[in-house]
């Protein structure tokens, strides 16, 4: 049955509301009135298109998953290039970091459902990755999924380092934050160097 055109505009209310509940107050945090009341809607509305603050949270992480996913484009031939647009995503929205960290803090991952879209991500990163390796574009002595773990913690270094900001230097912040994203395309490139043609030289992108 097609959800009619209120029901969608309620959930997407919902959807938004949740991700800005989560990103600030985690999974436990979060509280399903405090969503309700910024959707302007009812928490039994609320429950009514999602069981628990798990589940609602589980949809509101696909969401983010699609998004990045979109805006980052993982290409398994140029990792340093794929790493400098996760750097950028998450220096424009910090918050989406915060969102995603909460469900490595608070979910147990062993016990996540088949479906679980943290799980389908990395598994479909995994493949991409390892595909790769076969055709000759990767070193083949890497295990897949240690080159995504290290990729995405050196792309996201500087996510969410708030503390740090005293180390920005007054008047040059476009120049700083040039320069940290610089460093972690190089960390990329040496730890995975772009592909390279039989000629020994870097085909064209």
């Amino acid at each position: 049955m097609t959800p009619q055109p209120g029901a969608e505009a309620t959930r997407d209310r919902i959807t938004a509301a949740a991700t800005a509940e989560f990103a600030r107050h985690g999974i436990a945090g979060a509280r399903v009135d405090r969503i309700a009341k910024a959707a302007r809607t009812s928490k039994e509305r609320v429950y009514a298109y999602f069981s628990s603050k798990e589940e609602l949270y589980r949809h509101v992480t696909a969401r983010e998953l699609t998004a990045v996913a979109e805006a980052t484009r993982l290409d398994p031939t140029d990792l340093p290039g794929y790493a400098g647009r996760v750097h950028d995503y998450f220096a424009a929205h910090p918050e989406r970091q915060r969102l995603m960290a909460w469900g490595r803090l608070e979910l147990n991952g062993a016990e996540a459902p088949a479906d679980d879209p943290v799980q389908l991500a990395v598994a479909h990163k995994v493949g991409q990755l390892r595909a790769a390796q076969e055709a000759g574009h990767l070193d083949p002595d890497w295990d897949p999924l240690d080159i995504l773990v290290l990729l995405n913690q050196l792309a996201m270094a500087w996510a969410g380092q708030t503390d740090l900001a005293g180390a920005r230097p007054p008047g040059r912040e476009a120049e700083f934050a040039a320069a940290r994203r610089a460093a972690v395309v190089t960390a990329v490139q040496r730890l995975f160097p772009a592909a390279r043609t039989s000629a020994g030289s870097a085909p064209d992108r």
